[in-house]
C-alpha cells in the first residue's frame, strides 16, 4: 500500500528511508547507568544540520547496489534552549532552532557525481541531524559528553529557572543518560 502511495511521488522505500535516518539519528541511545554527579556550571548543546542526500544505483531493488551522496550542508548550534544568531526557523517541537536550507544541488553537480552513465539517482532529499551534547564542571574539570534529546531538554529548563542539574553517567563515564534539575545547590 506505501509502495503505491509513493510511485507518484517519484519516491523509493529507500528515499523513504533516508529521511527516516535523520530524523532516528537524534533519538535516545545514552542509558544512565553510572554515578551521579551535581553541576551548577553546564552548557547544553544541540547542533542541528542540514544537508542534501541523493542516493545513485545502477538497479534500487539490490540495496548492496546501492550508494548515498551528499552535497551542501548548513549547521547551527542550539544552546541551552535560547535561540542562536542566525536560525531561520523555530523553535520546533523538539525546541530546536534551524539555519537556513543549503543550496539544493544543480543538475550539473547531480551528473557529476554519477560513476558511470547507466547509474539512476533519487531525487535529493534534506536530511536533518542532531548531535546533543552537554559541557559541565564537576571536581575542577571540564568535561563535554554526548546525549539525547531529554538531557537537552532538562539542561535548557534548568538554564532558564538559573538552576543546577544532577546528571548520570551512562557506560564508562562517556556520556550523559540523564539530567534532573535541583533547585537549590550550595555551589
Amino acid at each position: 500500500m506505501l509502495a503505491s502511495f509513493l510511485r507518484p511521488l517519484n519516491l523509493s522505500w529507500l528515499s523513504v528511508s533516508v529521511l527516516a535516518l535523520g530524523a532516528i539519528a537524534g533519538c535516545e541511545n545514552y542509558p544512565a547507568t553510572g554515578n551521579t554527579i551535581t553541576t551548577g556550571t553546564y552548557e547544553a548543546t544541540a547542533t542541528v544540520t542540514y544537508t542534501w542526500q541523493v542516493e545513485y544505483a545502477r538497479r534500487f531493488d539490490r540495496r548492496q547496489t546501492i550508494r548515498q551522496e551528499q552535497f551542501a550542508s548548513t549547521s547551527l548550534v542550539n544552546r541551552n534552549g535560547v535561540q542562536p544568531q542566525g536560525a531561520v526557523t523555530g523553535p520546533d517541537d523538539q525546541g530546536l532552532w534551524w539555519p537556513a536550507l543549503p543550496p539544493r544541488p544543480t543538475a550539473d553537480e547531480l551528473e557529476n557525481r554519477k560513476r558511470e552513465t547507466i547509474e539512476r539517482r533519487t531525487d535529493p532529499l534534506i536530511r536533518k541531524d542532531v548531535q546533543y551534547a552537554i559541557t559541565f564542571d564537576h571536581d575542577g574539570r571540564r568535561r563535554t559528553l554526548p546525549t539525547g534529546r531529554s538531557v537537552y531538554r532538562e539542561a535548557a529548563r534548568a538554564y532558564a529557572e538559573q538552576q543546577a542539574l544532577e546528571l548520570t553517567y551512562g557506560p564508562a563515564e562517556q556520556s550523559i543518560g540523564a539530567a534532573r534539575r535541583i533547585a537549590s545547590f550550595d555551589r
